[in-house]
This record gives structure tokens, C-alpha cells and sequence, in this order.
């Protein structure tokens, strides 16, 4: 019987040899100490995976990671790998949803040979794949229909309509328009009149106030001895009313109601009739108090405040028998600018004294009513006076021929705003 090389290593020699090292280990041990090895000794199946593993907890931390370089030599991260995060512009999820959605309808295209037919649905099908797998960039800017680059000026696509996509049109001479409306353009200014008008007799004073045109689309004009209506909107012209030329009296202002169909005139020799074009006796009334011509009239609701030559502005309540109720007098020439606010606040007055005056309402049953600002800014007869219809403490008055500006106050400071030079006296009727 042949003795065994005892160096040859065999599963029984190596099973005993590490029996014997269990036996010594647990001679300096207790015996609970003993059975957990052995326990373990059982429990090894592969003594690479448990080597591999001891050597990492061993070393006490994690791997330096191997997958993708890093420019920090200090970096230190997992060693499983980079987390995988795709790009959806190139998923295709709408051929996917294409080919979910026709999965039912293929059997049908089989049957179809007659693809070469231009309304065949296998074709449009093949189409259809076709664009759907055409290959796009991230940016969406290789398509074929767009063009990129224009070297001649004004040649360059414009972007379609509701177009988000900023970098596929990367230059264009026309911005979008959302809304859809036409660009507006210039605003057009007449230079020829639309209708000329005979105006024989008309009197060229700068102080007098001689056309009106009231809310119900119609204009009065004063030609001397009579007063016309012009219907802008029928082209009728009636005559209201004519003064006889032997007592030398003729019309010196007129001026509509802001609220209704009255019509103020004045007259020369200090007379104010009042008139409903609508009725068939036209004239309501006649109020005379002063000599001096009426130049300029203003309606306040029921009170008409008419300026003088005198320099004074008399009120009349058209309503009441009693009709004058009280007068401002601040002016030395005579008033040829009168204008109410359209809220009723404020009385603005101009004269040829070059003066502005700004009044207040509840001055006139005063028995020494004085201005609440006098302006003395202009260089000539103040006749054209505005309020601005939006705001009321916001005045314009213009300045005669050797002023030939327009200037813009703010009534609640007292202040002025702006003065534009015209280069011509300004005027208003």
C-alpha cells in the first residue's frame, strides 16, 4: 500500500487542518466563542465573495469611482456608476403612440397591395412612419423647410404663427403677431377741407365768438345780422332768426348748451336770447342787464355766464324770472375767453388784458368775489382756453399774435406745466 505525499492538499487534509485550528482557537476561548466559528466556517460557500467583502470593510470606506474621469483627483463617489438620464426629444414617443394606436389596423394595410397609388392608406401610413422617425437635432433646427442664414437683407423667413421654438428661427425681419390685428400706420391729417361753407358777412373780430357747434351734430354761425344752423350730418341749412341792419345791432357770440338743445346769443347792445331750435317759436326768452356787448357766453347747467366788454362776467339763472344773480370783475379790458370746466369747478376767463383768471363757483353770490389764481404768463389777448375732459384741474390756454403760445396749468397747485411756441397766434371759436 503506497503511502500519500502528506504535502498534496486534499478536501479531507484541508477539512482537518482547519478542525485543528478550531480545536486550538477555542482551547483560549469560551465555548460559545468556539461555536460561532465553526458556525462560520459552515457557512462559507464561496471564500472569494466573503474575502472580497472583508477586504472592503477593511479599508473602511468606498471605492474611488472608475467610470467616468473626473478633472479633481480628490473626488471620491460611488463606484456602482452614473445614473442614466435620457433625452426625450429623441425617445419618439409619438411613433410609439403611432404604431400602439394602428396596432389593430395592420392586418388591414397587409391587404393593400396597391401602395404606389397616391390616396392608398399604405402610403400615407409609410409617410406618416417616415416623418415621424425623421432624425431631428436637439434644437430642432435641421429641418429642411426652415432656413437658417440670409445674406440678402429683407430675404429672411419670418417665424409661423404661435411659433415657441426660439432656436429653430435664429434670424427673421418680421416679429409674430399674437393678436393677428394689422399694424397700425400713420395718422392721416387732411390738408384739404372736406366741406367749405358760404360766409358772407362774417365779422373778422379776434374778441368775438361767432361758431358752435353744439352735441346734436349742429353748427350755429353768427353773420352779423343773422344766425344759421348747418345740420353737419343732412347738409340742411335753416335760418333761426335775423336782426333788422337800421338799428345797427348784430350778433356778437353764440353758444350751446351743454345739456339740451338751447342756444345762447348775444347781441351788441347787451342782450342775451335764449332759443330751442326744436320748438316753432324758437325764442324761450330775453335777459338784458349791462350795455356793453356780450363777446363771449358759458353754460353751467342752468347758469349762463356771459363776458363782457366791461370786463365783467354777469351770471343768469335761465330758470327764474330774476334771472341775474351775480357778476366776477377782475378783468381792465374786455372778455373774449370763457370756458367752465367739465365738472363745474372752475371758471377760466380770459380778457385783453393778457390776464388769466381761475374762478370758483360758489363765488358768485359773493358780495366781493376775488380770483382763486390769475395767471399773467401771456404776452397777448387770451382768448382759447380747454379743459381737458379727463381732468378737470388740467387747463390749455392760447395766446394772440404776439404771444403765439399754448400754455398748460395745473389748477389744483396753481402752477405751469409746459408752454409750447406755435409760431402763429392760436385762436378758437
Amino acid at each position: 500500500m503506497a503511502f500519500r505525499d502528506s504535502t498534496n492538499k486534499t478536501p479531507m487534509r484541508d477539512i482537518c487542518c482547519q478542525l485543528n485550528d478550531i480545536s486550538i482557537t477555542a482551547a483560549n476561548k469560551t465555548p460559545n466563542s468556539a461555536l460561532r466559528a465553526s458556525c462560520s466556517l459552515l457557512s462559507q460557500k464561496t471564500p472569494n465573495l466573503n474575502a472580497s467583502v472583508s477586504y472592503r470593510k477593511s479599508k473602511g470606506g468606498l471605492k474611488k469611482r472608475d467610470v467616468t474621469p473626473s478633472r479633481n483627483p480628490n473626488f471620491s463617489g460611488i463606484g456602482e456608476g452614473d445614473r442614466f438620464i435620457p433625452n426625450r426629444s429623441a425617445t419618439q414617443f409619438e411613433f410609439a403612440n403611432h404604431c400602439l394606436v394602428n396596432h389593430n389596423s395592420q392586418s388591414e394595410s397587409i391587404l393593400n397591395l396597391s401602395s404606389s397609388a397616391p390616396n392608398s392608406p399604405s402610403k400615407a401610413e409609410r409617410e406618416m412612419k417616415m416623418q415621424l422617425m425623421r432624425a431631428k437635432s436637439a434644437n430642432e433646427v435641421s429641418g429642411n423647410e426652415e432656413r437658417i442664414l440670409c445674406y440678402k437683407k429683407g430675404q429672411a423667413p419670418p417665424a409661423p404663427f404661435g411659433h415657441m421654438n426660439q432656436p429653430k428661427v435664429l434670424y427673421t425681419n418680421t416679429l409674430p403677431n399674437p393678436s393677428g390685428s394689422v399694424r397700425k400706420g400713420l395718422r392721416h391729417i387732411p390738408t384739404s377741407p372736406e366741406r367749405i361753407l358760404d360766409a358772407p358777412n362774417y365779422m373778422d373780430d379776434y374778441y368775438l365768438n361767432l361758431i358752435d357747434w353744439g352735441n346734436d351734430n349742429v353748427i350755429a354761425v353768427a353773420l352779423t345780422y343773422s344766425l344759421y344752423l348747418w345740420n353737419a350730418g343732412s347738409g340742411e341749412i335753416d335760418t333761426l332768426f335775423d336782426l333788422p341792419e337800421e338799428r345797427g345791432v348784430f350778433i356778437t357770440s353764440v353758444r350751446w348748451a351743454g345739456e339740451g338743445s338751447f342756444l345762447a346769443v348775444g347781441l351788441s347792445d347787451g342782450q342775451i336770447r335764449l332759443f330751442d331750435p326744436t320748438r316753432a317759436n324758437a325764442m324761450l326768452r330775453t335777459m338784458h342787464t349791462q350795455i356793453n356787448r356780450v363777446g363771449c357766453l358759458a353754460w353751467r347747467h342752468h347758469i349762463l355766464s356771459a363776458g363782457c366788454r366791461s370786463g365783467r362776467i354777469h351770471h343768469h339763472d335761465v330758470r327764474v324770472a330774476t334771472h341775474h344773480v351775480g357778476r366776477f370783475e377782475n378783468h381792465t379790458q374786455e372778455v373774449c375767453g370763457l370756458q367752465w370746466s367739465p365738472d363745474g369747478r372752475y371758471l377760466a376767463s380770459g380778457g385783453g388784458d393778457n390776464l388769466v383768471n381761475i374762478w370758483d363757483p360758489n363765488m358768485i353770490t359773493a358780495d366781493e368775489p376775488a380770483p382763486i389764481y390769475t395767471f399773467s404768463d401771456h404776452l397777448a389777448s387770451v382768448k382759447a382756453i380747454a379743459f381737458n375732459p379727463q381732468l378737470s384741474n388740467s387747463l390749455a390756454t392760447g395766446g394772440g399774435t404776439t404771444d403765439r403760445t399754448i400754455k398748460f396749468w395745473n389748477l389744483s397747485t396753481g402752477t405751469l406745466c409746459h408752454s409750447e411756441q406755435t409760431d402763429s397766434q392760436v385762436y378758437s371759436d
